[in-house]
């Protein structure tokens, strides 16, 4: 499994809206697995690993045999540097860091994790066998065994092996890393791909190798016959093959002039002919678009994706359910964003690097630009602060402002307005706001901000505090609340602060603040309670 360097969003897969913005911000390298998607695994840009989700098969790698909603760190593999990892539908994971040591935890039911057992791995353990020696630059699964490829292009296999897949030569299971020969003897294995129990190789001169599970033709030998040593794809003789990847059960293969080839299962149109015939041997696609620079599938789905010379992404296959017989053209800028959008499950085909732009968006460059003195042309003094802040965008914002600025000839405005009917955290959060969109205020300072939302005529703000107020309401606090509510008329907050005070009346009652409220609406806080039957005892 290789990785991605194109400014992609993890925020695309719906498990990522569980962490925080600052939390997104951090993450360098990401992958989601697992049969529903349900995990993942992050590192940030100081080599932290956190794992969560589900942890179907202690997949997460933690211990404990719990699932988490909150990102778990993986002590073990912090400051590894991991740089290529991969997953079977166990789920079990591999992976390999930059000095070439490869680690394992999770499913073991067919010792697909190489430490010569059949107990599942609940934290990553390395994997020793044969590859102590090696500097492992790339893994890659099927849905239960592995393959480690080293730097000097030799290929290791471990795990089930019901098929063939594992290569050997036999259909028993292996329980440690082996090195794959026969037909790769002396070839120097340049990059790996694993169906569900297929595996693929290619080497360094553009032969591409194939052995396992072969009934949909995915192996691409012309015939449907299991391999239980690699076998050379002989229809790609006459072309020279640089990429290889591998859905379910169908392969595509990537020359180095930019043609693509697909073979295997071909159900849902995973195969981009046109229709939904298995192909036993490859058959070239996309013959009229531009050259192909990136192709991409996952042994977990029946998606296929592949990139252009001019960065467009089409996608075939199952998407979403439907049957895509012929490769669309998509608005994506890479090939992940298809598995994150379409692919059943949403997986991700590859460890996805996160290059976070310098770029700011416009709504980001406004929010930097609140309160500061260099680009400015206005100041508000409020308690005898200032304010720093732009005529064209109050204008463009506030209708107040508008109407405010339009009534000043230019030549008499103000370089500082003075603002006494508010105080300085309220009005300073409302220009915030015009910059933002947001508010962070406690609910006491919500309410004043109620009040200015309702004098500036700024409905969504007004319904901004009520949601802070609603949410930030105590026993200590919902008099001072319900006091506010009645004097800025905001009646749907009176009735929610008036009800918690009804339901909390015992604690409420014995507050200063109840005692000190303003005469005529303690009598009718009273009254009204009372009509409601809350005084009886």
């Amino acid at each position: 499994m290789t990785h991605s360097s194109i400014m992609v969003d993890v925020g695309k897969w719906p498990i990522f809206t569980l962490l925080s913005p600052q939390e997104i911000a951090s993450i360098r390298k990401a992958c989601v697995f697992g049969t529903s998607a349900n995990e993942a695994i992050y590192i940030t840009h100081n080599d932290e690993v956190f794992v969560f989700g589900l942890n179907c098969s202690n997949c997460l790698g933690t211990g404990d045999n719990q699932s988490t909603i909150v990102p778990k760190k993986l002590e073990a593999l912090c400051g590894k540097k991991i740089s290529s990892l991969s997953y079977g539908s166990g789920p079990h994971v591999v992976l390999c860091t930059e000095d070439g040591e490869v680690y394992a935890w999770g499913h073991n039911g067919y010792s697909q994790l190489g430490n010569g057992t059949t107990n599942q791995g609940i934290t990553p353990v390395q994997v020793c066998t044969n590859l102590l020696i090696k500097k492992v630059v790339e893994v890659a699964c099927g849905s239960h065994h592995s393959m480690a490829l080293s730097l000097d292009g030799d290929l290791y296999a471990w795990g089930y092996n019901n098929c063939g897949q594992v290569g050997s030569g036999s259909t028993a299971n292996q329980p440690t890393p082996r090195r794959v020969s026969n037909c790769l003897q002396g070839k120097i294995v340049v990059g790996i791909a694993c169906g569900q129990t297929s595996s693929m190789a290619v080497v360094n001169n553009g032969e591409v190798y194939g052995w396992g599970y072969n009934g949909n033709g995915q192996l691409g030998l012309g015939n449907n016959g299991n391999q239980l040593t690699p076998c050379r794809v002989a229809a790609l003789h006459s072309v020279c093959v640089l990429q290889i990847a591998c859905g379910y059960a169908h392969t595509l293969a990537l020359t180095d002039e930019g043609l693509l080839y697909a073979w295997g299962a071909n159900t849902y149109g995973q195969l981009g002919t046109g229709n939904k015939s298995n192909q036993l041997s490859p058959v070239q696609i996309m013959m009229e678009k531009e050259r192909v620079v990136e192709i991409a599938a996952c042994h977990s789905a029946h998606t296929s994706a592949a990139k252009t010379q001019s960065g467009q992404v089409f996608m075939w296959g199952q998407c979403r359910g439907q049957s895509v017989t012929f490769p669309h053209l998509t608005h994506f800028a890479c090939t992940d964003d298809v598995f994150a959008c379409f692919a059943t499950p949403a997986v991700m085909w590859r460890l996805l690097s996160v290059e976070h732009e310098d770029f700011l968006t416009v709504a980001e460059s406004l929010k930097k630009e609140f309160d500061s003195p260099e680009t400015s042309d206005l100041k508000f003094r409020v308690d005898g602060k200032y304010i720093h802040v732009h005529k064209a965008v109050l204008k463009i914002r506030c209708e107040h402002f508008r109407t405010m600025f339009q009534s000043y000839w230019n030549e008499d405005m103000k370089e500082v307005i003075e603002i006494d009917q508010f105080s300085y955290p309220v009005y300073r959060a409302f220009l915030e706001y015009l910059y933002t969109d947001s508010v962070d205020l406690p609910p006491e300072d919500a309410i004043g901000l109620l009040d200015l939302a309702t004098s500036y005529c700024e409905n969504r703000l007004k319904k901004l505090c009520q949601h802070i107020i609603k949410r930030g309401i105590t026993v200590e606090n919902a008099f001072s609340l319900l006091s506010a509510a009645v004097r800025y008329d905001a009646e749907d907050l009176e009735e929610f602060c008036f009800k918690f005070c009804v339901n909390h009346l015992t604690e409420v009652t014995q507050t200063t603040a109840f005692w000190q409220m303003d005469g005529p609406l303690l009598k009718e806080f009273i009254a009204k309670a009372s009509k409601c039957g809350a005084f009886k005892n």
